[in-house]
């Protein structure tokens, strides 16, 4: 019984966030396995999300930054701690295409410096509550 807690709490804190809102297809891939994007999946650290053609999604983190994707969308969550108490707060995330509308959770409201968001040509440092980036191809 004990090793199925530590499991599930293992398992638990694997999930960084959830996906709030889609409208069209999306997919998350981890790792080599893609799967169809819905309304509740699992964020973990590490996954690629991508948009289709015609589609948006709404990613909640743990911290409740918002991340709203537009069509043809590509984004990662390449670092991610949230553990407040232990004042040990990171978000590095990465849009490779498309657009994206920031909204800061906990983690940019107490260590602002702590959030960055890249694109192919640059970095954002987050100095604010919200922000919108467009990569084209």
């Amino acid at each position: 019984m004990l090793a199925f807690g530590l499991a599930a709490h293992a398992e638990d804190n694997a999930r960084i966030g959830y996906v709030k809102t889609l409208s069209g297809d999306a997919n998350i891939v981890s790792g080599e396995t893609s799967s169809a994007a819905r309304v509740g999946s699992p964020l973990k650290l590490g996954d690629r999300i991508i948009t289709g053609a015609n589609a948006s999604l709404g990613l909640i983190l743990k911290d409740n930054t918002v991340l709203s994707l537009g069509p043809d969308t590509e984004i990662s969550v390449d670092d991610y701690l949230y553990a407040p108490a232990r004042e040990a707060l990171r978000l590095d995330a990465r849009i490779l295409r498309g657009t994206l509308h920031y909204i800061s959770g906990v983690i940019a409201r107490l260590k602002p410096d702590a959030v960055t968001v890249r694109t192919p040509t640059g970095t954002i440092g987050v100095r604010g509550t919200r922000f919108v980036v467009k990569v084209a191809d």
